[in-house]
């Protein structure tokens, strides 16, 4: 994938129209080799592949029959949803679990940058977090919370649903202990006693962030962004201008935020689905953060 991603030839073929079109050809195929020609095809897929799952079906109706996207967000896109919709989630599922909790992840941002500011603060932070290497920046502590929040919501599955471990590590912090290092009980209760804190560990491979980094920048231009004060993370809105300026930089191409929605639909969409696609049960779990970009109801 590293070498793909370096071939402007290769890696333009790394679309969602370009994976259903192999899609398609290969549903046909193995139909005809099993001489199975009347046997439906239900797609199936989820996060990204629900939005293929979904697709699929509008695009390609004579080869699926019908589709279960779970977890597809086809409305995020255009600014169909509000940019806050995905952090909106995320901190609801903080507050419903602890509201102590959320309170205190709300005023560590400010504490953080309270202890970054001051000489060696941001030593003094790479030894409270116990981190590998030093930090160069309180944005990289607050990148790497931020990525930790968001994860344990989007995957917060039993047994041992993550928003609970954060929660439990902060809220379970002795009573002397002060906001950062409640901060780093979260982190210890999730990731597990460690010699050290990676900031740059992620659940995705490197090949899966290099593919969808790419997709973001050439068609994906999913805008997720929060204001001040509207969910418990720091104000960071969606900056197209500054997105397109990483995906020139990275790729040397503009992305294209209305691509989705005119090469898909988006707008109207009960009415499109109405018209044109029955047979697609959307499955969305109302503690999954994309389920604010989600279309709920069944057609």
């Amino acid at each position: 994938m590293e070498e793909a991603m370096k071939n402007d030839t290769i890696r333009g073929y790394l679309t969602s129209a370009q994976a259903m079109a192999d899609y398609a050809e290969i549903l046909i195929y193995i139909k005809d080799k099993l001489s199975a020609h009347n046997s439906p095809i239900i797609v199936i897929g989820g996060s990204y592949g629900g939005m293929l799952a979904s697709w699929f079906r509008l695009k390609y109706p004579h080869i699926a029959l019908g589709a279960l996207a779970s977890s597809a967000p086809i409305l995020y896109f255009d600014d169909i949803t509000p940019q806050n919709g995905y952090f909106s989630i995320v901190t609801k599922d903080f507050k419903e679990v602890s509201h102590t909790c959320y309170e205190t992840i709300r005023e560590s941002w400010s504490q953080i940058e309270k202890v970054a500011s001051k000489p060696n603060g941001l030593s003094i932070l790479s030894r409270k977090f116990k981190l590998c290497s030093q930090l160069k920046s309180s944005k990289e502590l607050k990148f790497y919370l931020e990525r930790m929040y968001s994860g344990a919501a989007q995957y917060n599955h039993p047994p041992n649903y993550p928003v609970t471990l954060v929660c439990n590590g902060i809220d379970g912090a002795p009573n002397a202990t002060d906001i950062i290092g409640r901060i780093f009980a979260g982190v210890v209760s999730y990731r597990g006693k460690q010699k050290c804190y990676d900031t740059n560990a992620t659940s995705y491979t490197i090949d899966t962030r290099l593919g969808w980094k790419w997709q973001t920048c050439s068609e994906m231009v999913i805008p997720i962004g929060r204001g001040s004060n509207d969910t418990m993370f720091p104000s960071a809105p969606f900056n197209l201008s500054k997105f397109s300026e990483d995906c020139k930089s990275s790729y040397g191409v503009s992305p294209r935020p209305h691509w989705v929605t005119a090469y898909y639909g988006g707008h109207n969409i009960k009415l499109v689905l109405h018209r044109f696609a029955s047979n697609i049960i959307f499955s969305n779990g109302l503690r999954d953060p994309y389920s604010s970009g989600g279309q709920i109801t069944g057609c």
